[in-house]
Formats: structure tokens, sequence, C-alpha cells
């Protein structure tokens, strides 16, 4: 299981769908195929599966991934208060190492789907990003992305740009690469061991403007509440997503129930009081696959074998449903793409 399975709240696909409106992409089109009603996004309380984040951010990428510095020009807008209690959290903490700590430890809370790792040395601190995780067609909008917010959220927390002593990339210089100094304020390398940035000690030490001991302790107890409820919430959606990416696993509604040693109207009523259905889950699953066969090269009767279809007509019907073209003229795309935005893909594999 990856390890942002944890739900997370919807803050961070509002503001997605603000980026792709202020380039002229409807929110339709962000939100097609994650199972995101749009009313949802004004509700500060509404939570969803990470997953469903991931395919917003692939269909910005499909729209907008041309644009130079666009995972830059997303991650400024993750300002602190937009965490929630995670970010009152670090506003009230003692210093930036302290903050940095808590950050990390409550990783789930956030939005990121990189891994974030802090290493404190004798004169500064590094903190670095793991994209392992992370599809390749998306990895390196989002190490952009949450890059450029970590650096945003230090700013917040200074009330000022806190200058940085290194900062590294793992992906070749972009073309756009004139860009990064508007976003993080030091020296920018590419083509590095790991993606990261390193901060003065005398920085990490700082006492933070609004750091109150009081409302830090409380925040944690919130935090640590939210977490518990996030994590022990374990979702019958997401153990149902598991069962379907398994190899060979069953399409079945009743099959699955079985496995999970539940009725099918058992099953049913739980996705139901979920806001899904044993439907969508297998839809959304095989969507995802599908993407990553095709791209591997593997012919639309493959894709359409391997992924239960008993016609390939009806995988390709399903396939124009979710994408709006043809199985077939994505496989002939898939290259192509790869080469576009600077060659993304290439410079991002892992």
């Amino acid at each position: 299981m990856r390890p942002w399975s944890v739900r997370r709240g919807i803050g961070s696909v509002h503001l997605l769908v603000g980026l792709a409106a202020d380039h002229g992409i409807p929110a339709s089109a962000c939100l097609r195929g994650s199972h995101i009603r749009a009313d949802s996004l004004a509700d500060p309380l509404a939570e969803i599966e990470a997953a469903q984040e991931l395919t917003v951010v692939r269909n910005l990428v499909r729209h907008l991934g041309h644009l130079p510095g666009i995972g830059l020009e997303a991650g400024r807008r993750y300002r602190l208060t937009a965490y929630g209690i995670w970010g009152y959290a670090l506003l009230s903490s003692r210093t930036l190492g302290s903050a940095t700590e808590f950050g990390i430890r409550y990783l789930d809370l956030t939005f990121a789907f990189n891994r974030f790792r802090a290493e404190r040395r004798a004169d500064d601190l590094r903190i670095l990003l793991d994209d392992g995780d992370i599809p390749p067609e998306c990895r390196q909008f989002l190490v952009e992305r949450d890059a450029a917010a970590a650096v945003g959220i230090q700013r917040d927390l200074f009330l000022r740009p806190v200058p940085l002593r290194r900062v590294s990339f793992r992906f070749a210089r972009p073309p756009y690469a004139d860009r990064f100094p508007e976003y993080f304020p030091g020296p920018i390398f590419f083509g590095e061991p790991v993606h990261g940035v390193t901060i003065d000690a005398k920085w990490v030490d700082e006492p933070l403007p609004q750091a109150d001991e009081r409302t830090a302790r409380l925040c944690e107890e919130q935090c640590r509440d939210l977490l518990d409820r996030r994590r022990s919430g374990a979702r019958v959606s997401a153990q149902v997503r598991q069962h379907l990416l398994r190899p060979r696993g069953g399409t079945q509604m009743g099959g699955v129930a079985a496995e999970m040693g539940m009725a099918p109207r058992t099953l049913h009523r739980h996705l139901a009081a979920e806001g899904t259905s044993f439907r969508r889950l297998l839809d959304e699953v095989r969507e995802a696959l599908a993407e990553e066969m095709l791209a591997y090269r593997m012919t639309v009767g493959e894709v359409a074998e391997r992924l239960g279809y008993a016609e390939v007509s009806s995988f390709v019907h399903a396939f124009r449903r979710w994408k709006e073209e043809s199985p077939g003229r994505y496989r002939r795309q898939s290259p192509r793409r790869r080469r576009e935005a600077g060659t993304r893909r290439a410079r991002t594999a892992s």
C-alpha cells in the first residue's frame, strides 16, 4: 500500500481546480474520472482518497503540462492556512526546526505525495523529498508543487522569505530554469542525486514570531486525533481497491465481497455510505491500469483481456468514456507524450 493511502482534505483539489480555471480549463475537465463532485469543493470538512486527488493531478498535467513551471505555480497557492489544524500547529511551534519535525511527523495530514525527511547537521538542516511512489507522468509536477509549497510554508512561518543555502533537484535542468529563483531563494542545482532544500542552522533555531506553547500543544492533540481517525477508519472502498489491484484480482462484486468476508449486499451498503459503488471503484482501477498498460505498448486486445472485458469493443467504449479518445490513439501517442514537455518522463524516471 502506498504511504499516502490516508484520506485527506479536499482543499488541495480546490486549489488545483482554481489554478486550472485561471488557465481556461473548466472544473469538469479537472474532476473527470475522480468521482469528486464540484459542489463538494466548497465544503471545508470534505475528505477524499489520495488516489482521487492524483486523478485530478493527472487531468491537470494532461491539460496544462505544456506550460513551463506549472508545478511551481501550483505550489505557490498552498499557503499555510490551507492545511487547517496542521498549519496552525506549525505556526505556533517554537522554532523552524521544531515546526519541521512536527510537520514531517504528521505529514499524512497534508496534501503531499512526496515523502519528506529531515537531516539535522552541524551547521544546517537538509529537507529531502522522495518521489519514488509517484507515477512518472505526474512526478515532476508534484516535485515542483510540493517543494515550492514547502518553501512557501517557511516564508509564512517567518512572515518573510527564508534564505536557502542550497536547492537540488534530480531532474535535468528544464528550459524554464530561470523561473525557479522566483520560488527558491538560494543557489539551485539540477541533475543532483536527491531532491532537497538546505537551510542554515541560524534559521532552524530562530524563534517563530507566532510561537505559543499552549496553542502548539492543543493543535498537536487535535492533529493526533484527526490522524488517528483517518487511519483507523479503514474504509471499505480502500480495501476494495486493493483487492481489484491484485494480480488476477476478481472483477465481480460477489467474489470480492467473499474475499472480504461479507455478503454482497453488505459490501454495497458500506460503499454507498462512503459515497461510492463497486462499479465506480472498478472503473477507477481499470482506467488507471489501462493507462499504464497502453503506455507500456501492450495491444488494445491484451489490455482488454487483462482487465477482464469479455469483448474488446466493451473496453474501447469504456476507454472513450474515461478519456474522450480511443485506446488505440492513446497508445500511439504515448511515446510522443513522453517526449513532450521537455522530455519530462525521461528526466524524472527513477
